[in-house]
């Protein structure tokens, strides 16, 4: 057993309890040795036009964001502090009014100090991105 395999579920707990991650109402789906997945219900409050029923791109952001975080403290041999360097997001199409957002994000490469991310944001169907995913972390306390 990886070190961060007995944290992880301490260290969700914690996480899914931040005011930020609780104000947005990202919820956990699963993750894996390099992968994460994730999902931002459709709220009210986070639509961006009224007349239209579109997700703010922000909310969308966050999640990817959060999401691509957790995939690569997957892929961490143990716990350790990371930051965001560089998280970009393609936007192909809205997201359908009233469908919650679901990202799964996967660590591809890990090196000594930058965790490489790549996946994508669907609103049910996986094969319908609403979004891409890239982006790189920095590992804090690498050695």
């Amino acid at each position: 057993m990886r070190p961060l395999d007995a944290g992880i579920e301490q260290f969700l707990e914690a996480y899914s309890a931040t005011p930020y991650v609780r104000e947005l109402g990202i919820d956990y789906r699963g993750h894996g040795p390099n992968w994460a997945e994730m999902a931002l219900p459709y709220r009210e409050r986070l639509i961006a036009f009224p007349d239209e029923g579109f997700i703010a791109s922000g909310a969308i952001f966050a999640l990817a964001d959060t999401t691509a975080g957790l995939a690569v403290f997957s892929a961490l041999p143990q716990l350790e502090p990371i930051a965001t360097l560089d998280l970009r997001l393609d936007y192909l199409r809205p997201a359908t009014p009233g469908l919650d957002i679901v990202a799964r994000v996967s660590c591809e490469k890990l090196t000594r100090r930058v965790g490489f991310v790549r996946g994508a944001c669907h609103d049910g169907d996986p094969e319908r991105p609403v979004a891409h995913i890239t982006g790189t972390f920095m590992r804090t306390t690498a050695p």
